[in-house]
């Protein structure tokens, strides 16, 4: 009686003990709101993750050419990750696409290319949250450096990424 006891605890609390974290978790969206200084992470219709970002020094248009300061706007993906960046980490985003390259042709300029998701330069990583306070980036999403190493590992390369007004 007390080998059937044992077994019958052992097999009920077994699944429960040995249970592993589901290492799978990973966003297969990106959705950045810029009017809210927002970045999601989706998994299906369901958001992962949700960021306070800052963006390009001019936000409210979408990019249209090298130098403007303007965080793009539109649809991309990640096409590569940085290890070695020099504000910590960074995703960096498939900008421009072909219809960014149209329009800038038909204007006559570069369009620019070098927007990435990334966090702080390690002299201001001590700022955290407060770099939020201003846009600062020649056209980027910034974060912080805790939020880009999540990023990171949430993120594989070729995740769509939409970035709305």
């Amino acid at each position: 009686m007390r080998l059937f006891i044992f077994l019958l605890a052992t097999l009920t609390i077994a699944p429960i003990s040995f249970a592993e974290p589901d290492a799978t978790v990973q966003a297969d969206r990106i959705v950045i709101l810029k009017s809210k200084r927002t970045l999601y992470l989706y998994q299906g219709d369901k958001v992962l993750k949700t960021y306070q970002i800052a963006l390009g020094k001019a936000p409210k248009a979408p990019k249209a050419q090298q130098g403007d300061h303007r965080t793009p706007e539109g649809l991309y993906f990640i096409d590569a990750k940085n290890s070695h960046s020099q504000y910590h980490l960074s995703l960096h985003i498939s900008y421009p696409n072909e219809q960014d390259r149209v329009n800038a042709r038909k204007r006559g300029v570069n369009p620019g290319g070098d927007i990435m998701i990334h966090g702080l330069p390690d002299q201001y990583a001590y700022l955290g949250a407060l770099h939020r306070q201003y846009d600062w980036t020649e056209g980027c999403i910034a974060v912080t450096n805790a939020e880009i190493e999540e990023i990171w590992r949430l993120v594989p390369v070729g995740t769509p990424v939409e970035i709305r007004p």
